[in-house]
């Protein structure tokens, strides 16, 4: 069945957007793709044309400003219609026969996610990959909140999924990505989607590709960002769910509040000196603890030999944790 939209946004793009889109249309199952070039400052929108396979699938535009990715990809929604939309990011590629593994059934069916540094990207042989079982996870709003806790230096949050969503349930619901985030901005819709009833299946089979790059932004977290990821995170509470839903949105909540307090800190430190950021730390007393510990989390980080990069680690171990 030929259903299923691939969306891109790409910002200054041009060396990997050609990847990304070739292994989309190599899917037997993708009816679109369209790249959102987000008012890129290189050639990111004549590379994806250049990736073209000539069989009219394809569809790039340009913003004429920076919008973000929630932005980008609400117009990747916008102007596509296949009943299924599945996100790629611009550096990152889809591993052969990726889309006949998940159930169309469902409102959110996601794979296992391959990491891998740049220099073994053209290395990387699918079939060595670990085998894993066919079975499906069903996740709910309370397992995907406790599954995006931190967990330390190799993070493994289930936001880092990249699930094909169903066009009908957001219609349904009229869910978009909230174009205020520029940070955590999946896991803010997947989240929404569930506790509005959506259905979330997981299989541990490898079938998304993700670069990782010391240079992405994910590793430098603008304190506004942080700020309205948080903002989004309380909205979570206002909407029903059970009892055990409510505690580990909450849980969830008090991490990213303590990376911004974390943040303000610090940018208070910056402008003002040592004893504004105290002052800051203290007034009220219950933001020092948070901001303490994540001082003491990075002294502890920074005190460690760095680690050699990992040519290759899965999001998800293949075998369900008992």
């Amino acid at each position: 069945m030929t259903d299923i939209c691939v969306i891109i946004a790409a910002h200054d793009a041009s060396a990997t957007v050609a990847q990304a889109v070739r292994s989309a249309l190599v899917q037997p199952e993708v009816a679109e793709v369209v790249v959102i070039d987000d008012a890129s400052g290189d050639a990111t929108a004549e590379a994806a044309r250049a990736a073209d396979d000539g069989t009219g699938r394809l569809t790039v535009e340009r913003l004429a400003r920076n919008a973000g990715p929630s932005a980008a990809r609400n117009r990747a929604i916008a102007v596509s219609r296949a009943p299924r939309i599945a996100i790629l990011d611009a550096d990152d590629f889809l591993l052969p026969g990726r889309f006949a593994r998940l159930d169309p059934g469902l409102d959110l069916a996601a794979d296992n996610i391959v990491f891998i540094t740049p220099d073994h990207a053209a290395a990387l042989v699918p079939d060595a990959l670990p085998a894993a079982p066919g079975s499906v996870e069903m996740l709910d709003a309370e397992r995907f909140a406790l599954g995006n806790l931190a967990q330390g230096v190799r993070r493994g949050e289930l936001g880092f999924l990249k699930p094909v969503m169903s066009r009908a349930f957001l219609d349904r619901h009229g869910l978009r990505y909230d174009e205020g985030l520029w940070l955590g901005e999946d896991f803010d819709l997947y989240m929404r989607m569930l506790l509005r009833g959506a259905r979330f299946g997981l299989i541990r089979a490898v079938g998304y590709v993700a670069i990782e790059r010391s240079t992405s932004l994910s590793g430098r977290h603008r304190t506004a960002d942080l700020a309205a990821l948080e903002a989004a995170c309380r909205a979570h509470l206002d909407l029903p769910a059970p009892d055990g839903t409510k505690a580990a949105l909450r849980r969830h909540l008090d991490q990213v509040r303590a990376k911004v307090l974390l943040r303000r800190f610090l940018d208070r430190k910056a402008e003002a000196g040592l004893g504004a950021a105290l002052g800051f730390a203290l007034a009220p007393p219950s933001r020092f603890l948070p901001i303490a510990r994540g001082i003491a989390r990075d002294k502890i980080s920074a005190l460690r030999p760095p680690r050699p990069p990992q040519r290759e680690r899965l999001l998800l171990p293949v075998e369900q944790p008992s």
